[in-house]
């Protein structure tokens, strides 16, 4: 829950708490001030008598309390409402100097202690924080279930496995799955957890508690915290009317049979013939899942692993219950292929189970951008990748050889400069075949002359899993190393990344001299070699003295860059003998500092800055 969206109440007694509360309401949208000092009010400051009364009537309907006075006043006020942990609000107390902010109640669970941070952020105060894991820098073992969208289950008591964990003891972590929250977890491991990734390399005995995230029961003495993720995909198909009880109990038999965890489940999928089963109506009620059907000419785009003439004869498909899974998951493997039941009534159902692709642990490749040269512009996702990468191939034309450094030990580090696209596909085809992370490190922003089209037309040739982490485009470091904003209001309000056409023919619609109409801020591309060419193109449209900007490798350490105009742009690119690695800019908002925004405007109001109404004062009745 972000500040956007949480529900504030504060409370101050003082002018200087006014003050306070009045900042922290700019940051907290949905907020609203309890005063007991004389003020303006309206609808998001209210004058009170008595704190007592608020609390009584208001205490569980916010998300979050945040007092601003004596710590005392705060437990006081407090004392006769809090109830459970579980679903207490958050309160935070704040001095009425600002100094000090403090998590008073509901740390993790009702997320005061990160409201407690960023309060102290708002307010350049100490933050008081008083949990153990907090102070440890260690997971909040009670919250990342629903920080991750997991589902939490215990083989002790919450707290006793907390105060193991935060004791630091020996700790074993299996993640199964691949999500955020196991990155996150991979990324701040502490150092008396030691990860694996599947249960049978885990000696669980040697550890005096284990945590685990994915979909399988663990069977072990020691101590487990389990987070379940909604991965598991159930296709199934049945006799009409068959017994809703019954078919629950198979299917639950079923998933401890394969040792799933039914918390697991995500979506129970069949032919659109059975919309109206009650029995799956019941199941999905019950575990609060959805019932998911399709048709016939959707089940048969799968290939299923146990097809049936039977069954196709009947409702023209080979398969129902492979073949709902395997749309459901998004991939056609299953952890469990079609299997048969007959139930106590004699009537039958089948179901196969599947793992939903996004979560399975499997070869993929990372498209990653690695800025524009400055190896500290390289994103923190896209370091975290290469740090995990089994195989980096990058450009080495155009990437810093730094940005190899961060791989791991044991990884293979290629330069792909010299290699065709066949050769680059050859050692991907082998590090993907082994299960392995790959890194594909293009220069820039992929997406912008990265050449990647068609190596993502072979990845889907061959069902390759890949992705994109954006990268900083060279003409964002252009823009940042000219101090200029290219959208400047009445100015420039488009941008138009180009390149003239050279060798490789432009698209008869995307001629430079046509966009140059626009006299918008054009950046362009791989093109100082016809740079004669481009200054004729320009100069049919922009002025003679229309700002310039010539950039040489900009960003990496060798950078150099011109300003001008447009009259100068071949003179400057002859002079300093300039033939490849050269962005060219031309546009009025180069250096520009003209023209004010609205967005910060007095007289501009939006959700995040509204406009004040007519104000009613009321007086001190002191």
């Amino acid at each position: 829950m972000s500040e956007h969206t949480l529900k504030v109440a504060i409370l101050c007694f003082t002018d200087q708490g006014v003050a306070i509360a009045k900042t922290l309401q700019k940051e907290f949208n949905r907020s609203k001030i309890f005063t007991t000092r004389a003020v303006e009010t309206n609808k998001d400051i209210k004058q009170i008598d008595a704190i007592a009364e608020v609390m009584a009537a208001s205490f569980n309907t916010y998300d979050a309390w945040v007092f601003v006075g004596a710590l005392g006043i705060c437990v006081r006020s407090i004392a006769a409402h809090i109830k459970d942990k579980s679903t207490d609000p958050a309160v935070i107390n704040v001095d009425d100097q600002g100094k000090f902010v403090q998590s008073v109640l509901s740390g993790h669970i009702g997320k005061a202690n990160a409201i407690t941070n960023q309060v102290s952020r708002i307010l350049s105060a100490q933050a008081v924080l008083s949990t153990s894991s907090d102070l440890q820098e260690l997971w909040a073992l009670d919250t990342l279930a629903d920080t991750y969208g997991w589902t939490l289950k215990n083989t002790i008591p919450t707290n006793q496995s907390i105060a193991l964990f935060v004791n630091r003891k020996p700790t074993a972590l299996i993640l199964k799955i691949k999500d955020k929250g196991t990155q996150y977890l991979e990324k701040t491991c502490p150092d008396f957890v030691d990860i694996y990734y599947t249960i049978q390399e885990c000696d669980t005995a040697a550890y005096e508690l284990v945590l685990y995230v994915g979909y399988e029961i663990l069977d072990t003495t020691t101590p487990v915290v389990s987070y379940y993720t909604p991965c598991i995909a159930i296709g199934s198909g049945c006799a009409k009317a068959i017994e809703s009880p019954l078919l629950i109990l198979g299917l639950e038999t079923a998933l401890k049979k394969e040792n799933i965890a039914i918390e697991s489940v995500c979506a129970l999928g069949s032919a659109t013939i059975k919309n109206e089963e009650q029995a799956y109506l019941d199941f999905a009620q019950h575990y609060d899942i959805p019932f998911i059907t399709y048709t016939g000419d959707e089940l048969n785009t799968i290939t299923v692993a146990n097809p049936s003439e039977m069954v196709k004869n009947k409702v023209g498909v080979y398969g129902v219950s492979e073949a709902a899974s395997a749309l459901i998951s998004g991939q056609s493997t299953w952890l469990t292929e079609k299997t048969k039941v007959v139930t106590l009534s004699g009537k039958k159902f089948t179901y196969a189970f599947s793992i939903v692709s996004t979560y399975e642990r499997k070869a993929s490749i990372a498209i990653v951008g690695a800025g524009s040269g400055d190896p500290e512009l390289l994103t923190i996702k896209g370091q975290y990748i290469l740090e995990q990468a089994d195989c980096i191939l990058y450009a080495g034309s155009l990437v810093p050889e730094a940005l190899t450094h961060m791989a791991k030990e044991g990884a293979l580090v290629r330069n792909s400069a010299s290699m065709t696209l066949e050769e680059q596909v050859a050692i991907m085809d082998e590090y993907y075949a082994q299960g392995k992370s790959i890194v594909r490190l293009h220069s820039g922003d992929p997406s912008i002359y990265g050449a990647i089209q068609e190596q993502m037309t072979i990845f889907d040739t061959k069902g390759y899993d890949y992705y994109i982490v954006p990268g900083i485009s060279s003409f964002q470091a252009a823009a940042a190393y000219l101090k200029s904003e290219f959208t400047i209001p009445e100015v420039a309000q488009t941008i138009i990344l180009t390149r003239g056409e050279g060798n490789t023919p432009m698209p008869e619609h995307e001629k430079i001299a046509d966009m140059a109409k626009l006299r918008a801020t054009m950046c362009i591309f791989l093109s100082v070699g016809i740079a004669k060419k481009i200054q004729a193109q320009l100069l049919e449209h922009y002025p003679e003295n229309t700002p310039l900007a010539i950039l040489y490798r900009v960003s990496w350490e060798d950078e150099e860059v011109w300003t001008g105009t447009l009259s100068e742009l071949t003179t400057i690119i002859k002079a300093n003998k300039l033939t490849r690695t050269v962005m060219i800019i031309v546009g009025e908002a180069i250096g520009a500092r003209k023209n004010r925004s609205w967005l910060y405007d007095d007289k501009w109001n939006h959700i995040f800055r509204k406009k004040e109404k007519n104000k009613n004062v009321v007086l001190d009745k002191n």
